[in-house]
């Protein structure tokens, strides 16, 4: 399948990108006990690809490669402005001055890893960081495998703060809806404290490309249950992926008319939903 040159439907002004990384080796070396040490993706590739999707707003997250140096994505904030927030990489025991000093830079949220070797804060961080940044009101990020997502429920449900699930809790295309780790997910949503990222589709899918129809449909699911707490994310620029599998970078917005083929349906979820949960101002969309 050739790679497609735009998007095919009508990306609303204010769409965000809840979800991407930055690197760049030049400016902010790499963690030297780093895993996961992609090549260069900078600030000006991600507004390259930006402009290829037609979004504006966008959420950059801290990755492992930087273990919990966030300079590169608090950089990429102050360059984007009121367009952009952030989402750090921090330790559990980490200083309320070195949150303080985070949130006055932009950052939103913390978080945690468990899917990968190398991530610097893993799910036993969860109940201690939890507290620490409750009282900022940041959300905890939790990127766990659907194995993590099940054994790790109580926990999370428990928690004092919102939680955002990465890549729709990692379940397996195969699985879909009848897998436990949706079931536990759909009970962190409707205790009302959790919102999930519809984000790489590509990932454990069985049915693969061009369309991802099994992973597809567990989004589509979620859409349907609960389209209050969905947002959408592009994984940018993929960094766990194997360079010869890489997904189709504008597919991974065009595909969101798969589970939302409503235009308010699509609106709420690039628009609104990240309004409520990242803090963007409606007053500050871009213009059409």
């Amino acid at each position: 399948m050739a790679a497609l040159d735009q998007v095919s439907f009508n990306v609303p002004a204010g769409a965000c990108d809840c979800h991407h990384h930055v690197y760049d080796p030049s400016r902010w070396a790499y963690a030297p006990a780093a895993v996961l040490k992609p090549p260069p993706a900078t600030i000006e590739d991600y507004r390259r690809y930006q402009a290829r999707i037609g979004t504006s707003r966008s959420v950059v997250v801290t990755p492992s490669t930087y273990e919990f140096d966030n300079e590169s994505s608090a950089d990429f904030i102050r360059q984007q402005g009121s367009r952009a927030v952030g989402v750090a990489v921090v330790p559990a025991d980490v200083d309320a001055g070195v949150l303080k000093t985070l949130h006055a830079a932009g950052f939103r949220g913390a978080r945690i890893n468990g899917t990968a070797a190398g991530n610097p804060i893993t799910p036993d961080a969860m109940e201690p960081l939890a507290r620490r940044i409750a009282p900022l009101g940041w959300h905890l990020q939790i990127n766990f495998n659907a194995a993590q997502i099940v054994q790790h429920q109580e926990t999370i449900l428990k928690l004092p703060v919102t939680v955002v699930v990465d890549h729709m809790a990692g379940i397996p295309g195969q699985d879909g809806v009848k897998s436990p780790a949706y079931a536990a997910l759909r009970r962190f949503i409707d205790a009302g404290k959790t919102w999930v990222k519809l984000s790489s589709p590509d990932a454990n899918s069985s049915s693969g490309p061009p369309g991802y129809e099994d992973r597809v449909a567990i989004a589509r699911a979620l859409v349907t249950a609960a389209p209050e707490r969905c947002v959408w994310a592009s994984n940018w620029p993929f960094p766990s992926t194997n360079p010869a599998n890489r997904p189709d970078a504008v597919l991974m917005l065009d595909i969101v008319k798969s589970w939302a083929p409503d235009e308010t349906l699509r609106h709420r979820v690039l628009v609104e939903n990240p309004e409520i949960l990242y803090g963007f101002d409606p007053a500050r969309r871009p213009k059409p």
